[in-house]
């Protein structure tokens, strides 16, 4: 299958999906063997042991690779465990310089466990793409960003990020969870390598936690495979199923939540109690002729800083009852949650006021429930606040 001449919608059904050649099974086949048997010693078919490889997975990294544009696939047990073995090609002494805007367990990673081992990242805001020379150093060894980023909905210029990073031979890595290679492919913009927590809008059934890293580059694939089974941090057969099933209604799902994301950020900025509503889609987003540049859609994930303080907040949150007050994002159903408590505590306070992330910030993540609906659910939270 001659993938690069086939639409997103096909890959996400079929890429890395052939009939199983043993039973002609349409579905892939969840392949439960922790082990493989060998014609003789060391020279095994085609795998030998579940952690280097499996086929169930193997169906998966190749769709993956498929869907983002790239030649080499890895899957993991969630997006941390692909973002640390990432990381861990580099070594002590080397430099990261990342956008100032990420999910915090992603800065946990930077700070509490990269910065100990002796490698230190600098996080600057890149929507001015100049600002990344002044942050690169002699050690600088990979540039991280997401576009848009989490929670604030910022959007970086890929395209000019990924030529500056090649002048100074660096490799940059977007994190592209919130956009899905359905609205965005890093890959063909210039970027060396793509991030994904597939636990979001790839696997998009919240039942299900995962990553996954996506290349070009042979080099970069090389070392990546060599960690993702030394370190081992790689997803079950059952959970690699999932994923892929989740897959066949990516774009479908992708392209109705960003329409109800549409609809819900225009009537959310116009409304009393919203001071801004953070949305690629809107006009007024600063971003706004960057996304119709870079994304074939704004995305369906929506960021509203409330005229409230953080007690009002708590109320709008609690009062709602078809979006689910949880962390994460990217599923069939509609959540909301509160970064500066949840999904972005780690992060020191002086940081996320800095950032934006202040006490009225409320993420929505749009499903796929009726567009009516939810915004019913928000006025009634509206109400609740007293807002």
């Amino acid at each position: 299958m001659h993938s690069d001449k086939l639409g997103l919608d096909t890959l996400a059904i079929h890429a890395g999906q052939e009939p199983d050649p043993t039973h002609a099974a349409v579905m892939q086949p969840i392949v439960m063997a922790s082990t493989f048997a060998q014609a003789e010693p060391g020279k095994p078919k085609l795998f030998e042991y579940s952690r280097s490889g499996n086929p169930t997975r193997q169906a998966l990294e190749s769709c993956l690779a498929a869907l983002e544009g790239g030649t080499h696939g890895f899957a993991f047990a969630s997006g941390s465990a692909a973002t640390l073995t990432l990381l861990h090609t580099l070594k002590p002494g080397d430099h990261i310089v990342s956008g100032d805007d990420v999910y915090g367990g992603t800065f946990r990673l930077f700070d509490k466990v990269l910065k100990p081992m002796g490698v230190n990242t600098t996080f600057v805001d890149l929507r001015q793409p100049e600002r990344l020379e002044s942050a690169i150093t002699p050690q600088t060894r990979l540039v991280w960003m997401e576009t848009p980023t989490n929670p604030m909905l910022k959007l970086f210029d890929i395209e000019a990020i990924a030529a500056r990073c090649k002048t100074h031979g660096i490799p940059l890595a977007v994190d592209n969870t919130f956009a899905s290679p359905v609205i965005q492919q890093p890959l063909k913009l210039g970027a060396a390598i793509v991030v994904h927590s597939t636990t979001k809008y790839i696997n998009g059934h919240s039942d299900v936690v995962g990553g996954a890293l996506i290349t070009s580059d042979d080099a970069i694939a090389e070392r990546v495979g060599f960690y993702q089974n030394a370190i081992g941090g790689v997803p079950s057969p059952f959970d690699c199923y999932m994923v892929l099933r989740g897959i066949k209604t990516l774009p479908v799902r992708m392209r109705h939540q960003a329409q109800s994301a549409e609809i819900l950020a225009r009537r959310l900025e116009g409304r009393k109690g919203v001071k801004t509503v953070h949305y690629p889609g809107l006009e007024s987003h600063p971003d706004h002729a960057l996304a119709k540049r870079q994304m074939r859609l704004p995305g369906a994930m929506v960021s509203v800083d409330l005229a409230a303080n953080v007690d009002q907040a708590k109320r709008f949150l609690s009062a709602l009852r078809i979006f689910t007050l949880a962390e994460s994002l990217g599923g069939v159903e509609s959540l909301a949650e509160h970064p500066a408590i949840m999904t972005h505590a780690s992060i020191p306070k002086e940081t996320r006021d800095a950032i934006g992330i202040g006490d009225g910030l409320v993420r929505l993540s749009v499903g796929l429930e009726d567009v009516e609906d939810l915004w019913a659910d928000l006025e009634g939270a509206f109400a609740a606040a007293a807002l």
